[in-house]
């Protein structure tokens, strides 16, 4: 494997950088906001899954009071 002398590595580094391209503020935004709601919905749901499922547990066990 061919050695890059750090300089060699730098202007590679810099090469790729031009290539990337970042998102703007608002698609930030929206994809944090849409995000932040897919774990909301995902708490709730897992949340209502275990719900029901310690019921049936007691239910089988006798536990239910």
């Amino acid at each position: 494997m061919a050695k890059t002398s750090p300089a060699q590595f730098v202007r590679q580094v810099r090469q790729e950088m031009a290539k990337v391209t970042w998102p703007t503020r608002k698609e930030t935004a929206v994809t944090t906001v849409t995000v932040l709601v897919m774990v909301f919905v995902a708490a709730i749901f897992f949340f209502l899954v275990d719900q029901v499922l310690a019921f049936g547990v007691r239910q089988i066990l006798g536990l239910g009071g």
